[in-house]
């Protein structure tokens, strides 16, 4: 339940002034998430990003020019237009020099009634020089003397959405400032001291009533503060997750290697220093009585598939069973090719499960896994279904992850008794979205690439060379070569997409005629698949495809990758998309087509992909250039989007949270002393309820 302290801040955000039926539509458009409205919290956090300073109140002669100033006068004279779209200009004096006002499209009785003539009158707003004459456009504000002694010195900009006044927005943010209950204190004593760190109430005022402009900076006392609640709140419920997990008593896989070495007899390469070390940790979880939760990340090429088998066969040595999971049917499908052939001269038994086997197919798999004569289930989401029941299940491995939400990666956990879970991701990830998205896990790092990978030539090149490109891409056909083209993200719309893909689909199937294949996201599964698999085969020589669809096919033979409008795709999926070639023993060239002038950040991105093909640089430029929003693809369920902490900025302060967390459950694992039933809500206030709920459970 919720602490009955924190209930004026959850109620709806109508409750706070100037919010009725008809702002509130608006208000939820911009602050809520789909399926509720907008709560007085969410517009407590919607933090402003800028502020307006009214402080400078010169006189007349003064005033600088191009920026926002305060002036006090007496209002002489006003000039109507003659014409209805003529200016409406109101001269303002003081004993210095004087200042026109001017108002377009004017409501004039406003303005007579606001400025009338012989009245001291106080106007805000930014200063010109228009014809030799000092003018002020529009004034932000029109005040009499009891009008300025309520106008903020200081005032915060908000994000907005159409139709939201930033006045009644602000408004509404002083008030539910002003719902803000007398807090109990969560942070560490000497913390807060050696920080000079405000109370979070404090903090939060000072960012919706700010003092002067550094009162709402991100590094100020108060964005530390809130950003520093944020994270520890977040960390706490990640790592009281993880102790529960670790509680539930895992079981331990004793292996004798036997399958494993017959697996690794039957590679065509050797394993890296990296893999073998990944697979050290991974058994030494394994064969411990606690539950296995890791994150295995490497870069694209880098061999996590054989990483995933080799623990996988370690479960079927000890009698029991292991499922792989995939977030696409392309995927599900490349893994079963790549593993059955390796699992087959260990004898291990392997299904694919997909949602198109026929009925009678399935039930043969089904009925396989639950008598046990099936080892290992590979398959998507398919694999959740209540259908699907292991005789034991012993391991789950969980590939890229962040298109998986935490409750998914529970929900295959829960197939059998106490399951161990491997996770693997393709992203490298920078080591702060680590601490933050996979808090709850140990890592293993692949950094080592198999032994005869080429470099892949990398090249921007204008889109005016298109021709060019075309040529060079016909005389590497003539000469055996396969490769990706990949159309343009042209908007969020797939329809577009498609669109682009076809035209260039058009395009080059009138120049290299049956050679060129096509694949897309509105395919259906069977035809995409076909399409796939053509190129595979070498049927098609040229594939094009649109980014909606998991290029994660392994093509040894393709050696070119083409990215037509390069400049807007994110750092990451360029790095992916290169990924795509350079995997067998031929020169590989990746083509990163521009079409000009590039913005500094599209710039940066092309010159990063030229400079390196190493996917953890790639990975923390990326953060840097983006921000963590985007670096694992869309916010979803069991992803953290931050309101008040920006890991631009903050990721210093995830460390010490997470430091600070463990060091919490440590001393204090229900939250039972005064700092842990402080903590407890600090967990409902940043709506980490699943942890609390874990401690009632416990």
């Amino acid at each position: 339940m919720r602490p009955t302290l924190l209930t004026p801040l959850f109620a709806a955000a109508t409750a706070l002034p100037g919010i009725g039926p008809k702002i509130a539509s608006l208000v939820d458009r911009l602050l809520s998430e789909p399926g509720r409205a907008a709560r007085v919290i969410d517009v407590l956090f919607h933090l402003p990003h800028a502020t307006i300073d009214r402080r400078t109140r010169p006189k007349i002669r003064d005033a600088p020019l191009d920026s926002v100033v305060t002036l006090e006068g007496v209002v002489v004279e006003h000039r109507p237009s003659r014409s209805a779209k003529g200016p409406y200009r109101v001269l303002v004096e003081d004993e210095t020099g004087d200042v026109q006002l001017v108002f377009f499209l004017a409501n004039h009785q406003w303005i007579e009634r606001s400025l009338p003539v012989g009245a001291r009158r106080w106007v805000s707003g930014k200063l010109e020089l228009w014809d030799g004459h000092l003018q002020m456009v529009h004034p932000d504000r029109v005040l009499d003397e009891a009008g300025l002694a309520k106008m903020p010195a200081v005032e915060p900009v908000y994000g907005l959405t159409e139709g939201l006044s930033p006045r009644v927005l602000a408004k509404a943010a002083v008030a539910a400032t002003q719902r803000l209950p007398a807090m109990p204190e969560w942070l560490d004593a000497a913390f807060l001291q050696q920080r000079h760190l405000p109370s979070f109430a404090e903090a939060l005022g000072a960012m919706h009533m700010p003092q002067t402009p550094q009162n709402i900076e991100p590094t100020s006392s108060n964005g530390v503060r809130l950003a520093y609640d944020e994270l520890l709140a977040s960390q706490l419920a990640l790592v009281m997750v993880r102790a529960k997990m670790r509680e539930t008593a895992g079981r331990a896989h004793l292996g004798d290697g036997h399958l494993a070495r017959k697996i690794e007899t039957a590679l065509p390469f050797s394993l890296t220093p990296s893999q073998r070390q990944a697979l050290d940790e991974i058994r030494a979880d394994l064969s411990a009585p606690k539950r296995m939760l890791r994150l295995l990340q490497g870069d694209v090429g880098s061999g996590k598939t054989v990483v995933g088998l080799l623990a996988m066969a370690g479960v079927v040595e000890s009698g029991r069973q292991a499922a792989m999971m995939a977030p696409t049917e392309v995927l599900a499908r490349q893994h079963f090719e790549r593993i059955t052939p390796l699992a087959a001269a260990a004898g291990i038994e392997v299904v694919l499960l997909t949602g198109r086997d026929r009925a009678s197919e399935r039930a043969d798999k089904l009925a396989g896994l639950e008598s046990g004569h099936v080892h290992i289930a590979i398959g998507t989401h398919a694999l959740f279904q209540e259908a699907v029941i292991f005789k034991d299940l012993a391991l789950a491995v969980v590939d890229e992850q962040h298109r998986f939400g935490v409750h998914q990666r529970l929900a295959l956990g829960s197939k059998g008794a106490a399951v161990d879970i491997l996770v693997m991701t393709a992203t490298p990830i920078p080591r702060t979205l680590v601490l933050t998205y996979f808090g709850d896990m140990d890592v293993s790092t692949l950094r080592d690439k198999p032994a005869g990978r080429q470099p892949i030539d990398t090249r921007a090149v204008p889109v005016e060379r298109l021709d060019d490109v075309i040529s060079a891409i016909g005389r590497a056909l003539q000469g055996g070569a396969q490769a990706y083209w990949i159309c343009p993200l042209v908007t969020e719309s797939e329809e577009l997409d498609l669109a682009a893909a076809e035209e260039r689909y058009g395009s080059l199937r009138s120049i290299f005629g049956e050679s060129v294949g096509l694949v897309h996201g509105q395919m259906k599964g069977r035809d995409k698949d076909e399409a796939m698999e053509k190129f595979q085969r070498g049927e098609t020589r040229v594939l094009i495809a649109t980014t909606i669809v998991e290029v994660g096919v392994d093509v040894p033979n393709a050696t070119i990758m083409v990215i037509e409008h390069a400049e807007r795709f994110g750092l990451a999926q360029l790095h992916q998309l290169r990924g795509r070639v350079g995997r067998g023993s031929g020169k590989s060239t990746c083509l990163l087509l521009y079409k000009g002038p590039l913005g500094e950040v599209a710039r940066a991105r092309l010159e990063i992909m030229r400079e390196t093909e190493d996917g953890f640089r790639i990975a923390e430029e990326d953060l840097r250039l983006r921000g963590e929003g985007e670096v694992l693809g869309t916010r979803q369920s069991g992803t953290p989007g931050f309101k008040l902490a920006n890991l631009d900025v903050h990721a210093p302060l995830l460390a010490i949270a997470r430091d600070d967390a463990k060091l919490i459950l440590a001393q204090d694992p229900d939250l039972q002393s005064p700092r842990g039933e402080a903590l407890r809500v600090l967990l409902y206030l940043f709506e980490r309820d699943e942890a609390v709920r874990l401690l009632r459970a416990g």
